[in-house]
């Protein structure tokens, strides 16, 4: 922690809501990595080779998201929608000065790392 940071008395619950954003966010990033790159039936495509550079962009078909897929990617954004209100309006950010409030909600981040 910096020399002169500011300790702030987080209650348990927001950080029992932020931890729950962090891990929400991590399943939902995982699960997606698994989804084909459409969540719509797309065909394959390749774009032109750009001047000065070898690469040539492609991406495969893509099948589009099964209704299951599209089901539970929609569970995570409504979960981390709920979580987000939930830290982002807690009473305690009506206890933190204005000028302290982004170093606060940085350090909230961070606060199950300690």
């Amino acid at each position: 922690m910096p020399k002169n940071s500011v300790v702030f008395p987080f209650p348990q619950d927001l950080r029992e809501a932020q931890v729950a954003l962090h891990r929400t966010r991590a399943e939902c990033e995982e699960y997606a990595r698994t989804l084909p790159w459409s969540a719509e039936p797309m065909p394959e495509w390749e774009a032109d080779k750009q001047l000065h550079s070898t690469y040539v962009s492609a991406k495969p078909e893509s099948p589009g998201y099964s209704d299951e897929q599209a089901q539970r990617i929609a569970d995570y954004r409504a979960r981390l929608l709920e979580l987000s209100i939930a830290v982002s309006t807690h009473p305690f950010w009506e206890t933190v000065d204005s000028g302290d409030v982004v170093a606060a909600r940085m350090a909230l981040k961070h606060a199950h790392e300690s």
